[in-house]
């Protein structure tokens, strides 16, 4: 998420939903916390009328229809399941799905404030896969259309504590849960006995390995949340809770900051390619860990190493770890822009996304393995098999692994380290 320092700037894969409150190093878990805002969601907010129609009249209106999905294209995994899941669409919805891969949601919300701005009520964007900052961007530019989430069939079975605020904003029923993740961290255990739990552990491993650790340079979102990750773990316990809220000046933030210059100081030269070249994104980072140039990466998917040790991205000694700490978790989500022509196709698209089946396809660590929204235990029993005959590769991450996960500071913060570690270490 952007604030004012750089504000043409959005991060893809923010991917957080509910607020996490970091106070005194105790942490509560995203999901709960979005509990307490469940009721305020949607209120004030009068249903679109093609929301408010029976679903029956929704899908014979999408039929036809063809809509231009903007989402991340950044892996092969995620645009093969989007493929699949488009031919699904094709078949039993009759609507045509074309996804249109983006390095960064940034790119679409530039294209739909300049729609507004150009005075056209035809936007070229149906739906989005969308978060955080992104989100805010386009509900204070009064592009989001909704609500319409609670008219999708699908939603009855998502998880009750999930999606009523996104990075702290309230979503007021115009995202649609997609996902959940979690960052987590890969070693080399061919070459590392152990992997480093924290951040000073990662630094102790690059002091006695000088050129064996890197990580992907901001403002990648990967980059980014290694910079946020880091001041969560080195800044004292007590004064946590000041990333809830907004940065309120630059003496605050360069004091609450100071730790994590100090770190990355340290840690530059130490790095793989002297800290001159970083990787572009937790893809490259994946690679040099592959062709063990470095011996530790990291992933917003806490099924990646299964994956990619399936599809031979990565080598069967590279095993899954996160910080004794706990680490960043966030939910991703899917919108229509108020502009949006295919609006009804756009519904279905995502109550099809949203569906027991999509979701188990999605969570499988063989094809993605990003974690279902829905509560499978609510699920009908012919729904339930589908998550219960989900298999468990090497190198997969249970639930009790990844533990309670931390959040996403104000989105002020991102913005404001961006520019920072970009004033200090951009070559």
């Amino acid at each position: 998420m952007k604030t004012d320092h750089l504000p043409d700037r959005r991060r893809v894969l923010a991917l957080m939903g509910g607020s996490l409150l970091l106070i005194a190093g105790a942490s509560v878990s995203p999901w709960a916390a979005s509990i307490a805002y469940a009721s305020d969601a949607g209120k004030g907010k009068a249903v679109p009328a093609l929301a408010a129609l029976e679903w029956n009249a929704i899908t014979e209106k999408a039929r036809g229809q063809r809509i231009d999905f903007h989402a991340w294209g950044g892996s092969q995994a995620t645009n093969s399941y989007l493929r699949d899941q488009a031919e699904i669409a094709a078949k039993h919805h009759g609507i045509e799905v074309r996804h249109i891969k983006i390095a960064d949601t940034a790119e679409s919300v530039s294209t739909l404030l300049a729609e507004k701005a150009a005075g056209r009520s035809d936007g070229s964007i149906d739906a989005i896969w969308i978060n955080g900052e992104n989100f805010r961007a386009l509900k204070q530019a009064e592009l989001m259309w909704g609500p319409f989430v609670s008219r999708l069939p699908n939603s009855e079975y998502l998880l009750e504590e999930i999606g009523a605020r996104d990075f702290g904003l309230a979503t007021d029923g115009m995202e649609a849960p997609w996902g959940r993740a979690q960052l987590i961290f890969m070693y080399d255990t061919a070459l590392l006995e152990t992997p480093p739990r924290s951040m000073s552990a990662l630094l102790e491993v690059a002091r006695a390995n000088p050129g064996r650790v890197t990580y992907p340079q901001p403002p990648s979102f990967h980059g980014t949340t290694f910079l946020k990750q880091a001041l969560i773990e080195l800044m004292p316990a007590g004064q946590r809770d000041v990333l809830i809220t907004s940065v309120t000046d630059d003496a605050q933030f360069a004091h609450i900051t100071a730790p994590l210059w100090k770190y990355l100081d340290a840690l530059h030269p130490l790095m793989w390619a002297q800290g001159e070249r970083q990787p572009a994104g937790a893809e490259e980072q994946m690679k040099l860990l592959a062709q063990r140039s470095v011996w530790v990466a990291l992933s917003f998917v806490p099924q990646e190493v299964a994956n990619g040790r399936k599809e031979g991205r990565l080598p069967p000694t590279v095993e899954p770890y996160i910080h004794d700490g706990g680490t960043l978790g966030n939910v991703h989500y899917l919108a229509i822009p108020a502009t949006a022509q295919h609006k009804a196709a756009a519904l279905v698209w995502i109550n099809q996304l949203m569906s027991a089946s999509a979701q188990a396809a999605k969570a499988d660590p063989a094809r993605w393995g990003d974690e279902t929204v829905l509560d499978v235990a609510r699920l009908p029993a012919e729904q339930r098999m589908a998550f219960d005959e989900l298999p468990s590769l090497p190198g997969s991450m249970s639930p009790e692994a990844l533990g309670t996960p931390l959040s996403e500071p104000h989105p002020s913060w991102t913005d404001a380290l961006e520019a920072e570690w970009a004033r200090r270490y951009r070559n």
